[in-house]
C-alpha cells in the first residue's frame, strides 16, 4: 500500500500536464505500423494492456511499436525522441535478426537512453545496428531523430520497444499511476495514440499460400496470370483473441471468386490465415482482382484491408 501511494503522488504531476511525450516513431499508427504490446497491468502470471485487453504479455514493462516486415525495417523507420532532454546512455553495434545466447544482459540491443527533467526518463531499444545519430551528452528536442527501428536484442520482430521512468519507477504512458487495468482518465501523451485491440497488419493476393517467414519478411506484389494455378487471399493478422473470425473474400470481373469466414481459436500475439480457389477452366477473366481481410470480435469489425491486382488485360 505504501509503494502504491507513493507511485500515486510520484506520478501527479505528470497526469496534470507537467511531462508529456510526442509518438517516438515516424509512422502512421495502425497503417505503416502498430503497436504490438503494451505494459501488462496483471500482478500475476496473467498479462493484461491498460484497457484489460490481452496486447502484453507477463512483466511487459513497455510499448512495443512494430513495423510490418525486415522489408520496411530495412527501408529505414526513423525513431524520435518522446520529449527533450539529455541523451544519458548510448549502444550500438548489435546485430539485427533472431536473438541468440550474444543478447544476455544486454536484451534492449542498440539503444538511447534520454533524461528528462524531475527525474523522468525514457529508454529507446532493439534499435537497427549502425543506426543510432546522437552520443551521451547530447540536447535532443521532442521529435530529434534518434535512429532506425531494427531487430537487435531480445527482439523475435522488428520494433522499438519505448520505456518510461519516474524516479526509476516504471510507467505505462497510456495509464500512468494504474494500479490495475480499466478506465483511464489520461496518459502522458500530448495526443494520445488512438488503441487498436487487433487488426490486419497486411494482405495479399497470391497464387498459393505463402510461407510465414515469407509474409514477415515482405512480400512483393504477386505476378499473377490468367494462368495461375490458383488464386489465394491471406492476411497477417495481430492482436487475435479466442472467439474473434476472419472474413477473406477474393472478388473479380466476373464477381465473387470465394468468401470464407475462418474461426480464430486462441490468442495470438502474430498469426496469418489464408483461403483460395484452383483455376477450374480454361483460365480467369482478364481484369482486377481485389482481396479484402477484415477482422471481427463480438460481431463487431475491429480491422479491415484490401488489395487490388490486374491479371492479363
Amino acid at each position: 500500500m505504501i509503494r502504491t501511494i507513493w507511485l500515486l503522488l510520484a506520478l501527479a504531476p505528470a497526469q496534470a500536464g507537467a511531462f508529456e511525450l510526442a509518438f517516438p516513431v515516424q509512422c502512421t499508427l495502425n497503417d505503416t505500423c502498430f503497436i504490438q504490446q503494451y505494459p501488462d497491468h496483471d500482478p500475476g502470471p496473467a498479462a493484461t494492456d491498460f484497457t484489460c485487453g490481452p496486447l502484453s504479455y507477463d512483466g511487459h514493462d513497455g510499448t512495443d511499436i512494430a513495423v510490418p516486415t525486415l522489408a520496411a525495417m530495412a527501408a529505414g523507420v526513423a525513431v524520435l525522441a518522446a520529449a527533450p532532454g539529455t541523451v544519458a546512455g548510448v549502444r550500438d553495434g548489435m546485430r539485427d535478426g533472431p536473438p541468440g545466447a550474444d543478447v544476455k544482459n544486454r536484451e534492449c540491443g542498440n539503444g538511447v537512453l534520454i533524461d528528462h527533467a524531475d527525474g523522468w526518463q525514457t529508454q529507446y531499444c532493439h534499435m537497427r545496428q549502425g543506426s543510432i545519430g546522437v552520443r551521451q551528452g547530447d540536447s535532443v528536442a521532442a521529435g530529434s531523430p534518434l535512429g532506425l527501428i531494427g531487430q537487435s536484442g531480445l527482439a523475435e520482430f522488428p520494433h522499438l520497444h519505448l520505456s518510461v521512468r519516474s524516479n526509476g519507477v516504471d510507467v505505462d504512458p497510456f495509464a500512468p499511476g494504474a494500479t490495475s487495468c480499466g478506465p483511464t482518465t489520461g496518459g502522458l501523451w500530448a495526443d494520445a495514440p488512438p488503441y487498436a485491440a487487433g487488426g490486419i497488419i497486411d494482405i495479399g493476393l497470391a497464387s498459393e499460400v505463402p510461407d510465414f517467414d515469407a509474409i514477415k519478411a515482405g512480400l512483393p506484389p504477386a505476378d499473377l496470370t490468367t494462368q495461375s494455378p490458383a488464386l489465394v487471399v491471406w492476411a497477417h493478422v495481430f492482436g487475435s483473441r479466442a472467439g474473434d473470425s476472419l472474413l477473406l473474400d477474393i472478388t473479380g470481373p466476373d464477381g465473387a471468386v470465394i468468401t470464407e469466414r475462418v474461426a480464430l481459436d486462441r490468442t495470438q500475439a502474430r498469426l496469418f490465415r489464408a483461403v483460395g480457389r484452383h483455376l477450374r477452366g480454361a483460365g480467369w477473366p482478364a481484369g482486377t482482382y481485389t482481396g479484402t481481410a477484415r477482422m471481427l470480435r463480438d460481431g463487431a469489425e475491429i480491422g479491415a484491408r484490401q488489395v487490388s491486382l490486374q491479371i492479363g488485360g
